[in-house]
């Protein structure tokens, strides 16, 4: 086999991390299966944020850690994990997280990945696993203690699952696996109503004037939000007739019959009014430089606290566009934002 030189660990967090974490929980990533999580649940590797500590806190197994931690392994080999990413993908990048992890940490770990076509489960046992032909997109390489380390992939290959390799155990706290969504659009009929901005379907926020409180990404995640935090939220501003503004870039173009606007969560800081603007555009930088034809598609709409808008009589064309631009007036949040329609044929 030849030597593969292992990269050195990126310190800082690299600009691929602005891309999709194809792993996450929030999205529908799965943990499919672990070969030991005795002292922590395997579930935690891809649940939001870095993990907490709490000092005196532990379980009838000892210490209770918010990730997921083997045992100390007393036989031959390592631990490892099947993840089932949220949506098929081409991954960039990973952030293997041992934040709080000291003593008890992995000194190594890789990355295997495999596109399955066929439904699995979490009744899958480790045969199962072992035995399908993976491909490594991220060879043995170390890790720091209690530290995000950042490492790039060696593929640009389509993936659907992920084995992340622990050597010889310990705990990881969160497990990022940052990529572009594939979405096989020739299985979308043209005739089929979808939401074109959906984060699983390729819809993503290109730019907004202001993000202080939450990120302008949490308005394509599936669901409705899980608290106020869970949305995208200005900053108060007090300038006469100020206007927030967010740009969002559909999956695919088509034309936008139905819109959602979720102020789910925001009740004392919902924005007085919105409206969308949207255009067709193959250059997002012309579109995020404003280089481009805006065309009114959803009027000023007045907006109520902690609801579901849904505008359909509304639109006032149904062209084919590619981007939109959301305003709000004169600040403040929202939770969701749908854009139901169907794809360009």
């Amino acid at each position: 086999m030849a030597f593969v030189k292992v990269k050195e660990i990126i310190k800082e967090s690299p600009d691929w991390c602005r891309l999709m974490d194809l792993a996450s929980e929030k999205m529908g990533g799965k943990v499919l299966f672990a070969t030991d999580d005795f002292f922590a649940e395997k579930e935690n590797l891809i649940r939001p944020g870095r993990g907490i500590f709490i000092a005196d806190k532990y379980t009838d197994r000892g210490k209770w850690m918010d990730g997921w931690e083997s045992r100390r392994k007393r036989v031959p080999g390592h631990d490892w994990a099947i993840i089932q990413l949220a949506t098929p993908g081409k991954i960039k990048g990973f952030d293997i997280d041992t934040n709080f992890f000291l003593g008890n940490h992995p000194p190594h770990a890789s990355v295997e990945a495999i596109n399955l076509t066929n439904n699995t489960s979490d009744t899958n046992g480790a045969a199962y696993w072992e035995n399908l032909p993976w491909k490594e997109i991220l060879p043995k390489s170390h890790l720091d203690a209690g530290s995000q380390n950042f490492y790039e992939s060696n593929s640009d290959e389509i993936f659907t699952h992920v084995r992340l390799h622990i050597y010889p155990d310990g705990g990881v706290a969160r497990f990022r696996v940052y990529g572009e969504v594939f979405k096989n659009w020739n299985d979308v009929s043209g005739d089929n109503e979808i939401d074109l901005l959906a984060a699983i379907h390729g819809g993503k926020a290109l730019a907004c004037n202001d993000m202080f409180f939450s990120s302008m990404d949490n308005l394509t995640m599936p669901n409705r939000g899980a608290n106020m935090g869970d949305g995208w939220e200005t900053k108060r501003n007090r300038t006469p007739g100020n206007r927030d503004w967010v740009i969002l870039k559909l999956g695919k173009p088509g034309t936008i019959e139905r819109i959602i606007v979720d102020t789910c969560h925001f009740k004392g800081n919902y924005p007085d009014t919105c409206s969308i603007e949207a255009c067709l555009s193959n250059d997002d930088d012309a579109v995020v430089a404003d280089k481009v034809q805006w065309q009114t598609l959803l009027p000023l709409q007045k907006l109520s606290a902690d609801t579901e808008h849904e505008y359909k009589n509304e639109l006032t064309n149904k062209q084919v566009y590619s981007h939109i631009r959301l305003n709000i007036f004169p600040d403040g949040g929202v939770s969701r934002l749908r854009l139901f329609g169907k794809k360009k044929v």
